[in-house]
This record gives C-alpha cells, sequence and structure tokens, in this order.
C-alpha cells in the first residue's frame, strides 16, 4: 500500500468514513472484517459472541479511507452486565458512523434479524450485505428472498457475497465508497487497525480458547494479560515475553481448560503463539495461567478491570 496521501495528487478528492459491521452473532462480522482490511485484526470463532470490543480497522483504496468498525453481534436473549456491556458498545458505534452494514446469511432473515434492524438508528444509509453465499447450492434460490427484503427496511445497497473471497470483499468496498463523506483521512495510510498488540495477543489467546474448547466451554470466560514486554532481538528477531490469565467462572471450567495432563492448555499455547509470531513477526515466549473468579461477568468492577468499557 503506497505510502503517500490522496491529496498528494492534483485534483484527487480524498473520502474517509466510518463504517459499522452490524448483526446477530455468528453470521461473519468479524470474518468480513478481516476480508475488507486484508489482514486478521478481529478474531472469529463458531461460539457466539466471539466479538467483545468495539475494533476498528482501516482499509486504505486510492483516495478513500474506509474505516470500518466491528461490533459484538446484538444480545437480544441474555441478561447480565457483560451482554448489556456488549449492546451499549453496538449502540454506541452506531451513532458514530457515516453507513452501516447489516450483514445477515444469504437466504435468511429470522427474528433475530429483524431484532437489530429495529435498533438501528434512523437516516444512515444501510447496505445489507448477505454472507456466507458459497453456503447456497443455487443462486436462483436467492431471488425471492431479495425481492422480499425491500418490504423490511429502505436499504441503500444489496451486496451479496461470500466474506472468505478476496473479490467480493473488494466489490463491497465499491459499494460502500459512494457513501463516505468527502474529507481528508483520519489515519496513515498504511494504518490497519486502532488496536495495540497488547489487545490482539488477549484475542488470538481467546480465540484458540474458543475454537479447541467448543460448547464445553461458557462464553463467559475471557483472557487478560498480566505482563507484555519486549524482550530485546536476537540476530535481528525482535522478542516478546507474555503472560496472561485465562479467566474462569468454575473451577469445572478451570478443569476444561487445563485438560487431561494440561494437554488443551499446551495446545492453545502453542497455536497462539504461532499465530502471533506470524502477526507481529517476533519471537513470542508465551505463558498462560487459568484463573477462578465466580460471578466476574456479572460484576461491572470486573468488567472494567478486564477492559469493558
Amino acid at each position: 500500500m503506497s505510502g503517500s496521501s490522496a491529496t498528494d495528487t492534483p485534483g484527487t478528492v480524498p473520502r474517509c468514513g466510518t463504517i459499522a459491521i452490524v448483526g446477530r452473532p455468528n453470521v461473519g462480522k468479524s470474518t468480513l472484517l478481516n476480508a475488507l482490511v486484508g489482514q486478521k485484526i478481529s478474531i472469529t470463532s463458531r461460539k457466539a459472541q466471539t466479538t467483545r470490543h468495539r475494533i476498528t480497522g482501516v482499509c486504505t483504496r486510492g483516495a478513500t479511507q474506509f474505516i470500518f468498525v466491528d461490533t459484538p453481534g446484538f444480545q437480544i436473549r441474555r441478561g447480565g452486565a457483560l451482554n448489556r456491556n456488549l449492546n451499549r458498545t453496538v449502540t454506541a458505534s452506531l451513532s458514530e458512523v457515516d453507513v452501516v452494514l447489516l450483514v445477515v446469511e444469504a437466504g435468511k432473515f429470522d427474528a433475530d434479524d429483524e431484532r437489530v434492524l429495529a435498533l438501528l438508528p434512523p437516516g444512515k444509509p444501510v447496505i445489507l450485505v448477505a454472507n456466507k453465499l458459497d453456503l447456497v447450492k443455487r443462486r436462483t434460490d436467492l431471488l425471492p428472498w431479495l425481492k422480499g427484503l425491500p418490504q423490511r427496511h429502505d436499504f441503500a445497497q444489496y451486496a451479496p457475497l461470500s466474506a472468505v473471497h478476496a473479490d467480493d470483499a473488494e466489490r463491497l468496498l465499491g459499494i460502500v465508497e459512494p457513501y463516505l463523506p468527502q474529507q481528508a483521512w483520519l489515519h496513515d495510510p498504511d494504518a490497519l487497525t486502532d488496536r495495540n498488540e497488547r489487545f490482539l495477543a488477549s484475542e488470538i489467546v481467546r480465540e484458540k480458547l474458543f475454537r479447541l474448547t467448543g460448547d464445553e466451554l461458557p462464553y463467559t470466560s475471557t483472557v487478560v494479560i498480566d505482563r507484555f514486554e519486549e524482550a530485546g532481538d536476537d540476530e535481528g528477531t525482535r522478542k516478546l515475553r507474555i503472560a496472561a490469565s485465562i479467566v474462569v467462572q468454575r473451577e469445572a471450567h478451570k478443569a476444561i481448560v487445563i485438560g487431561h495432563g494440561g494437554d488443551r492448555i499446551k495446545r492453545v499455547g502453542s497455536e497462539a503463539r504461532a499465530e502471533l509470531e506470524r502477526l507481529m513477526d517476533a519471537r513470542i515466549f508465551l505463558e498462560l495461567w487459568v484463573k477462578v473468579r465466580s460471578g466476574w461477568a456479572d460484576d461491572e468492577r470486573h468488567l472494567r478491570a478486564y477492559g469493558y468499557e
């Protein structure tokens, strides 16, 4: 990506705007964000509610800078302090954006999607992204579904796609671009995210934890970075020492995370370390611990201590 600004080219008018990616849990919002940015900055797993924080991804193409905001899926069935916190994050994000991408599964629009749609602020252009198109056997089957969508909302555009295909992500950038205001860029042209490496480390560990425990471990488990420090470099290779605590609510959950003879937590650490080394271009020394904090997800004080705004 070029290091020059759009304003360096005479006659070009820079565009820059913020786009919220919203939808019910597990429709592929984080996968879409990673595809649009061109690098992994938001974690993914089959477990609902994997994304818990507002994560900004930046993509600069030509004279336009796209600032995407990946939000937690609206929690419309569960209560508790954690879920109230997640919904506040989504609502706050929506109030500040120029465009909304409402992500649904292609061919589906159920009651949960309707509830998310009802929470969107009026007056903002909403582009319906029909994701997971690769799972639809016959594209012609989508026609009746697409024809019925205008009755649900006055969508600005429709974008059937598969977030795992790079060409589809590029096409979506072209659809979004005209809706962004003409103004100077807010980030450097080579920026990818506003999140730091410490945050990325906690998210990658949490992703591996969820992927390797599946439905055994409640989604309320979290990861806290206790230490993140540079350890110098060796022959030009950067070294980082990271210590993280996996926080669970019960002793039984601790046993699930550790696994038989410690095999599961070792695998979580091994997979997280390998991915962090690739993403950070560094040699990683990673220590993992498991702590039991009963009821943390319903305690506002614990939520703030663990980084939930």
